[in-house]
């Protein structure tokens, strides 16, 4: 039989799932919120490639360093994103050669929904625990979390 837990004390698996479930929510949220504003066809996996792609543009294998995949995995996202009106590839200014991977107006507005949606979300989640706890556990996370496991270039996203 199974002991049972209290207070602050939690079976081991809960903690992944836990978080997981906080993540989904959030996530979840800010598609629907995405989809009524024109974005019905925007996946998780796109707004991360989006991401990737960065306010500049990016080569495909760029791209796929910032992901963490292969360069063929990043040029099959960059085709569905292309395809959905999010990004374009042009010839690189410093290099005829290359493609660079840009958002487009569409992609732009989406990334710019976005980050306005989690300050919303978060927002919410504030409301509801305290600026103290969000605060606390944020920070918490971060100090757990590996530096690395967060690729990509998102802090010009975020910074405007």
């Amino acid at each position: 039989m199974a002991e049972e837990r209290t207070g602050t004390e939690g079976a081991g698996f809960e903690l992944p799932l836990l978080l997981f479930a906080g993540f989904r929510s959030i996530i979840d949220a800010m598609h629907r919120d995405l989809a009524a504003h024109g974005h019905r066809d925007v996946r998780p996996a796109y707004g991360f490639a989006l991401q990737a792609v960065g306010r500049e543009g990016a080569s495909a294998s760029e791209i796929g360093r910032r992901l963490g995949v292969s360069k063929q995995a990043a040029g099959k996202t960059v085709d569905k994103l292309e395809g959905l009106g999010y990004v374009e590839r042009v010839d690189d200014p410093e290099d005829g050669r290359r493609k660079v991977v840009r958002p487009t107006a569409r992609g732009v507005d989406m990334l710019a929904r976005s980050a306005e949606g989690f300050d919303r979300l978060r927002a919410e989640w504030v409301a509801e625990l305290g600026a103290e706890r969000v605060g606390a556990m944020e920070a918490d996370l971060r100090r757990m979390a590996p530096a690395a496991a967060f690729r990509l270039d998102a802090e010009r996203w975020f910074a405007g």
